[in-house]
């Protein structure tokens, strides 16, 4: 399995064609927008400078990685020899149903079909193929060249065969594969998602302040970035699509979202993609200056 095609040139889909590209496989990487295909290019070649510059990669490494990506605008074109699709596109099930069914057309009889959601059922995204055992889960994590986890996501065909190939090939792929059901939200974002909501409903109960809430995750509970603005980071539109789906998907009120985060993703304030959240990232991408509705 050295060709894969990676639908999405986003966040996700870039660093996904990185990954596999670096690792000496043949990418497509296919977007129906030329321009996100030319900024997702752009954002590897700048991933690609980094390392070199911190000397973890040659500059013959950046040139063949580059070399391994081909763009695509055309979905039928850009999977005609994949032996492995990662859609990585919007966290819309509408959307990912409709890739579904075009992939399974478009692809060959022995193509895995594999989804990067973080949230949405793989036995749905399956439904709409005719080769359900031969769907599967894979949820990288961001920013995919440098997280070693993958989810890796059994649906209820799943086949033993396919989820062992998708284990092996993350493998090669510098990866930690891990196997799990499919259940809303998998393993990382059901943990990941109400600890998120909770941290936003401490601040609209007025309990803290957003420096405040972060620094006590921080330095309280070791961890790496406070919980708003990791919440930024992801997007808050993406942490409003999962929980939604989680609450959707156990009708348990414990995944409700919560009506701040609701208002702040309605009035567009969507964290660092644009360009204010919790934190106001409008004169630094590193979140120092607080974003005064909440100072």
């Amino acid at each position: 399995m050295k060709n894969v095609a990676v639908i999405g040139a986003g966040t996700m889909g870039n660093g996904i064609a990185h990954t596999f590209a670096q690792s000496g496989f043949k990418v497509q990487l296919i977007d129906i927008d030329e321009k996100a295909l030319k900024k997702g290019m752009g954002t590897i070649a700048k991933n690609l400078d980094r390392m070199v510059a911190k000397e973890k990669i040659t500059a013959s490494d950046k040139e063949n990685t580059l070399a391994n990506i081909s763009t695509f605008t055309n979905l039928v074109e850009g999977v005609e020899y994949a032996s492995l699709v990662v859609e990585a596109a919007t966290e819309n099930v509408g959307l990912k149903i409709k890739i579904f069914e075009e992939l399974d057309s478009a692809c060959p009889d022995d193509t895995i079909l594999a989804t990067n959601t973080s949230s949405i059922s793989i036995t749905h995204i399956a439904s709409a193929t005719s080769r359900p055992e031969m769907v599967i889960g894979m949820h990288f994590m961001n920013p995919v060249p440098i997280m070693k986890l993958v989810e890796i996501i059994r649906g209820y065909n799943t086949s033993d065969e396919v989820t062992t190939t998708i284990m092996e090939l993350s493998k090669t792929l510098g990866k930690v594969p891990v196997e799990v059901n499919d259940y809303p939200g998998f393993v990382a974002n059901r943990i990941l998602m109400p600890m998120l909501n909770e941290s936003i409903e401490t601040l609209y109960n007025g309990v803290a302040g957003v420096k405040e809430i972060d620094t006590v995750m921080k330095l309280g509970m070791a961890h790496p970035m406070g919980p708003l603005q990791l919440a930024d980071f992801i997007g808050l539109d993406i942490c409003l699509s999962i929980l939604e789906v989680m609450y959707d998907g156990f009708k348990n009120p414990k995944y409700a979202p919560c009506p701040l985060l609701v208002n702040m993703v309605n009035a567009g304030k969507l964290g660092v993609k644009s360009g204010e959240g919790f934190y106001d990232y409008s004169e630094s991408r590193k979140a120092e200056k607080v974003s005064s509705q909440f100072s």
